[in-house]
């Protein structure tokens, strides 16, 4: 988020904040994963999930954008889960998450955590299929350290699929 408000000033696009519109009519993002039936999606790949998940929450409607290779029957198993976690005590963060049957692990930039536009570190987990990603997502909350995960539920309203035979709209 952080590299697309820096291009926006540098464009010269004006820019507010959330502060000063604290409802949005709509936001246009991406997506990592969407699951079909439920149009629930894994985001966070860009690290910005926390902000895009803000943004998202104060949108009256949230578009997604993405190719066909991101539609997905269920969430996990072919893509890993970003957590976002505070720095202090990641070890232990990383202990807990161990406890759910996934794999986390800390996202690096060469040999450094990577660092989120809130100053938090990711965690991404190598988790099996998710049978219920709102079950999940209130487990992954509770845990002391996590700040938020990728897991965006309820949130998005219409998908734009990008397919090689044209566009494909999906709507809640």
């Amino acid at each position: 988020m952080i590299r697309s408000y820096t291009l926006a000033r540098q464009l010269g696009v004006p820019l507010t904040s959330a502060a000063e519109h604290r409802r949005i009519d709509v936001t246009i993002d991406g997506a990592d994963h969407v699951e079909r039936g439920t149009l629930n999606l894994v985001k966070g790949f860009g690290g910005a999930l926390l902000r895009e998940k803000i943004v998202a929450g104060a949108s009256d409607r949230m578009i997604v954008g993405v190719d066909e290779t991101k539609l997905v029957d269920r969430l996990g198993r072919s893509t890993p889960l970003p957590v976002e976690t505070v720095s202090f005590g990641w070890q232990t963060t990383l202990d807990r998450l161990s406890t759910f049957g996934c794999e986390p692990r800390l996202r690096l930039t060469g040999d450094r955590p990577f660092t989120t536009d809130s100053g938090n570190y990711i965690t991404d987990c190598d988790i099996a299929e998710i049978p219920d990603p709102a079950a999940l997502k209130g487990r992954l909350s509770a845990i002391i350290g996590v700040v938020e995960s990728g897991l965006f539920i309820g949130l998005a309203s219409k998908i734009v699929v990008d397919r090689p035979t044209g566009v494909e709209v999906i709507e809640r």
